[in-house]
């Protein structure tokens, strides 16, 4: 329900927001009623805690977010951005009695350049909408969330996320070149870039990417694109081991190939997979993995790469033989987290990244911990760049397990640091992680980081209790 100004209820709390909204604001843009503004509650996040947003807003101009940070300034009245809500740190979840501010209103690409291959896009433009559009001028965006027919791009760029060709052609992070941002206190700032090179300043455009809104809003982003490569051709093979699988992940990465894809399943992941969409795969293997080649010859790599994964221990290496076949295989890597939730109804993801030399270490750690809790916990991941995804499936409704789901995710996490990795390679803090953000940068760090914080939001109505 889409409340007009006269219909929009006020108390004591909410109606002088409400009414300095509506004063810059079309009442279209402005929800109050709690049956619609509850959904905007949280994102995709197990085990996050949510409050209740006083309203949601649903800006189609610059000029309407700025109108909304100026009142919110005024009001000392916190602001939660957010974009599809597809996340998993609960980086969106909203603060009580907050602003909502969703951003999906503003999808407009606004322009494409095949001389300069960029994109300057809204935050609210679908990701895979992006990446159709600039294939139509030979070029392609190559970030590729798993939700990249729903995710935003302003969400991409609060969360730096990655995606599946992160190995050949890295994160979101790495294609951002400029952005205009509006400040906590509503002024609009422009960071970084329409060129190819420029190293003028302190790197601001990277300080927003991964910030989780907590440094300002991304109103508009300035993209670089890629020249679209060729079609890529996929390659199964079969291990009876992780540890085997991981060994050719190693082998492969040092006899220096680049794949455009380098992923792995476990067992479980396989299974849950097949009993969800019927697909075939084989589940006799200990661990599936996934080698994709984009380049003029990929038979040829493929040919090379399957070669190392039969000297790993590989019981089979199956190569397809085209692009339809290619995209079954992709399409089942795709489904895994989707897979993985059917087995219990609910799961919480992990999203720890390891040096490539250690996978092997990590797989076999979350095994035991799955044993330890009596858990069942899958492993999908972007072996290439060693960022693993366990995923831990539970029944939401059993207090003892879900106690044990959250245990053996911290344990996880524990395990993914004493590896010398990271607790998250491109799912963010959020509120899910935030006091293992402080573990791994330590208090220096915290520190440090808080006062960039100060500096860009001295009153603390940005995304308030994410991060840290």
């Amino acid at each position: 329900m889409i409340m007009s100004r006269i219909e929009a209820p006020r108390d004591h709390d909410t109606g002088p927001l409400l009414d300095r909204l509506l004063t810059g604001l079309p009442a279209e843009a402005v929800l109050t009623d709690p049956d619609v503004t509850v959904s905007y509650a949280n994102d995709m996040a197990s085990f996050c805690p949510s409050g209740t947003p006083a309203v949601v807003v649903l800006p189609r101009t610059v000029e309407q977010v700025q109108h909304v940070m100026r009142v919110a300034t005024e009001l000392r009245i916190p602001v939660v951005p957010q974009g599809a809500r597809t996340g998993l740190s609960g980086a969106a979840n909203a603060s009580e009695g907050c602003v909502v501010l969703s951003l999906v209103k503003m999808d407009r690409i606004l322009e494409i350049s095949p001389v300069d291959r960029i994109a300057v896009v809204e935050p609210g433009v679908i990701n895979a909408t992006l990446s159709r559009a600039v294939n139509e001028y030979g070029l392609c965006y190559p970030p590729d969330p798993s939700s990249w027919e729903m995710c935003t791009i302003g969400g991409n760029i609060g969360t730096a996320s990655g995606g599946l060709c992160c190995v050949k052609y890295g994160v979101t992070a790495e294609y951002v070149l400029g952005l205009d941002v509006v400040l906590a206190d509503g002024r609009l700032m422009t960071t970084g870039r329409r060129t190819a090179k420029g190293v003028a300043g302190y790197d601001l455009t990277r300080l927003f990417v991964g910030s989780e809104g907590s440094l300002g809003i991304v109103v508009k982003a300035v993209l670089a694109l890629k020249p679209q490569p060729p079609q890529q051709l996929v390659l199964a093979a079969e291990f009876g081991s992780a540890a085997a699988a991981c060994d050719a992940v190693c082998r492969i990465m040092e006899g220096g190939h680049v794949p455009s894809l380098l992923e792995l399943m476990d067992r479980t992941t396989v299974k849950a997979v097949n009993d969800l969409a019927h697909m075939g795969l084989p589940e006799t293997t200990e661990a599936l993995l996934l080698a994709a080649f984009d380049t003029a010859d990929p038979a040829a790599d493929l040919a090379a790469v399957g070669a190392l994964c039969e000297a790993a221990g590989a019981t089979q290496v199956v190569p397809a033989e085209d692009a339809a076949e290619s995209e079954l295989l992709l399409q089942a890597r795709r489904l895994s987290l989707t897979a993985l939730e059917a087995v219990k109804g609910t799961t919480m993801i992990d999203d720890v990244c390891v040096p490539r030399s250690r996978l092997g270490e990590m797989l076999d750690g979350v095994e035991r911990i799955g044993e330890k809790y009596q858990l069942t916990i899958g492993v999908c991941a972007h072996a290439g760049d060693g960022n693993t995804h366990p995923t831990v499936c539970f029944d939401a409704q059993d207090p003892d397990e879900s106690r044990r789901a959250r245990e053996s995710f911290d344990e996880i996490m524990a395990l993914g640091l004493e590896l010398g990795g990271t607790i998250t390679g491109e799912h963010g803090v959020g509120v899910l992680k935030k006091e293992w953000l402080a573990r791994e940068i330590g208090p220096v760090g915290v520190e440090m980081q808080r006062a960039v914080k100060a500096t860009f939001d001295p009153l603390g109505i940005l995304n308030p209790g994410k991060l840290f």
